[in-house]
């Protein structure tokens, strides 16, 4: 399963132009998407990943 960061609730956006993107729960910025970095470090797909809730039934 590919995980999707940007419907991950432990994405963030950071204001470092070096590593533009986070992940809350493991807690670590990166310039790629936080679930490649996981893949490449572990070998396994990110196990944090839980979907974001949209407020007003968007998803």
């Amino acid at each position: 399963m590919r995980v999707d960061c940007f419907k991950c609730k432990y994405f963030k956006v950071t204001w470092d132009p070096n590593n533009p993107r986070g992940c809350t729960a493991y807690q670590f910025k990166t310039r790629q998407l936080p679930s490649v970095v996981v893949k490449q470090s572990s070998g396994m797909d990110c196990l944090k990943f839980e979907p974001k809730e949209f407020k007003g039934g968007r998803k």
